[in-house]
């Protein structure tokens, strides 16, 4: 007999990774989404309350990531009962750190948890995308991908790969107190890319992805740059470039915006320029008037799992 009741916990994640739009993610250590899945007699999905840091999000399960997720799980899977969740929001609106998905996949492993024949993680990709298109308006799984499977993960239309990092590789993430609606970031986009720009971010990602399976951090540096959204971006994120520049003064590998944005990422190699990147990058929201919130966690951080059930 399964549990009627499990809680799950998914963790913020660093979408794109700079040079990987809509393909790469990987999870950090620090904030996420829990969900409360129980066992309904009402088919369906239902969510009960919307706690933490955001509340104000849809209650309809159409209109909310993860109530779109789990409708789909069990669209699919037909257990021959309803779902209502409980969600307690530990990641921001419009932070860049994959709130959305989040979610979502919170949702999901708790709600996958009550199956009689759970599913792996891996094999929810499908249905953390369907939620995860509530709040984009695009089906992309950079955030879903390494919040389900924790690390760095290459994430395509229908499959999940895990990427090998170098050992010891840490990320320094700094929010500040400002949002960037994904939809808006997107629309900046719009506009057609030259070939010679979409050759030069395809060089980076080969370098970045040959440096990760070789374990050769010079290939990693060289290839963690983007030339084609973060110029794009940038104006949307006051001080911006100064944070930027504070990360890659203190040996950041490379530095970009996470996700959406207003979150700024770096890689480091090494603790201490961790720790002084983040004072940094802070210092530099600080001079543009926002506050903000800095993480230092391994890029091998763990993904979603369960709390209790």
């Amino acid at each position: 007999m399964r549990a009627s009741q499990t809680t799950a916990f998914a963790p913020a994640s660093v979408g794109n990774v700079g040079v990987g739009f809509d393909l790469l993610g990987h999870a950090i250590e620090g904030p996420g989404d829990t969900v409360t899945a129980r066992r309904s007699e009402q088919a369906g999905v239902r969510i009960s309350a919307i706690e933490g840091v955001v509340r104000d999000l849809p209650l309809d399960s159409e209109r909310n990531t993860a109530g779109r997720a789990v409708m789909a799980l069990l669209e699919a899977r037909q257990p021959g009962f309803g779902v209502e969740l409980v969600i307690n929001k530990g990641i921001p609106l419009s932070s860049g750190l994959g709130g959305s998905a989040a979610s979502a996949v919170a949702a999901l492993v708790a709600s996958n948890a009550l199956l009689d024949e759970p599913l792996e993680h891996e094999a929810l990709y499908p249905f953390a995308l369907a939620g995860e298109a509530i709040a984009s308006g695009a089906v992309h799984g950079d955030n879903v991908g390494p919040q389900l499977l924790g690390g760095l993960v290459l994430a395509t239309a229908d499959r999940l790969i895990s990427i090998p990092v170098p050992e010891g590789l840490l990320a320094v993430v700094v929010h500040p107190d400002c949002q960037v609606e994904t939809r808006r970031a997107r629309e900046s986009l719009a506009r057609p890319f030259d070939i010679n720009t979409i050759v030069a971010q395809s060089s980076h990602l080969a370098q970045f992805l040959a440096g990760c399976y070789s374990n050769d951090l010079d290939l990693v540096a060289a290839g963690l740059a983007d030339v084609l959204v973060e110029p794009r971006r940038a104006h949307l994120i006051p001080g911006f470039e100064a944070v930027k520049q504070a990360a890659l003064a203190h040996g950041a590998l490379g530095a970009s915006i996470s996700g959406a944005g207003p979150s700024v990422f770096g890689w480091f190699t090494q603790p201490v320029s961790a720790q002084n990147a983040a004072r940094a990058m802070q210092a530099a929201f600080a001079a543009v008037n926002l506050d903000s919130q800095a993480w230092i966690t391994p890029v091998q951080a763990p993904g979603a799992r369960l709390l209790a059930s």
